[in-house]
């Protein structure tokens, strides 16, 4: 599966106590209605927020965040409240969960449906909102690296 490439994205959920992780399993299911999924582990911390809180964010990633994309793939990373302390983020309008600033684009979701992915859970969300950045080169995820896109025109 490392073969197929995908962009990287960072989900966030939590107004509190946020919490993220880096996500390449992540994908548009409907323009009408607007919903997405995201699959998660189903031991991961975020796990539990986006179960709570009933929403969650996607910040899209750009080639120059390659450091953000790690940096929430590490299980090294503080889990409380320092774990945005040096990352630039805002609130989002709609679900108060972190947007990455300088993304590529970000949603915003309602938590729709929950189905069983084996060990993860596939997070069906209402799309609530959505924003774009400024349209720079994507971050990549193929053959277990990070890679930028080549030769856009």
């Amino acid at each position: 599966m490392g073969m197929f490439a995908t962009g990287v994205t960072l989900v966030t959920s939590g107004t509190d106590l946020p919490h993220g992780m880096t996500a390449n399993a992540f994908t548009s299911v409907s323009l009408e209605p607007a919903l997405v999924l995201v699959c998660v582990k189903r031991t991961a911390v975020l796990h539990a927020t986006v179960l709570a809180q009933g929403t969650f964010a996607v910040s899209i990633l750009g080639a120059d965040q390659e450091g953000l994309a790690r940096y929430f793939a590490s299980s090294s990373r503080p889990r409380d409240e320092r774990e945005f302390e040096t990352v630039d983020h805002w609130a989002g309008r709609h679900t108060g969960a972190p947007i990455i600033s300088g993304s590529l684009a970000w949603v915003e979701c309602k938590l729709a449906a929950v189905y069983d992915g084996g060990d993860h859970s596939i997070f069906l969300g209402s799309v609530l909102g959505t924003g774009r950045g400024d349209g720079r080169d994507a971050l990549l995820f193929h053959g277990g690296r990070f890679v930028e896109v080549a030769g856009r025109g």
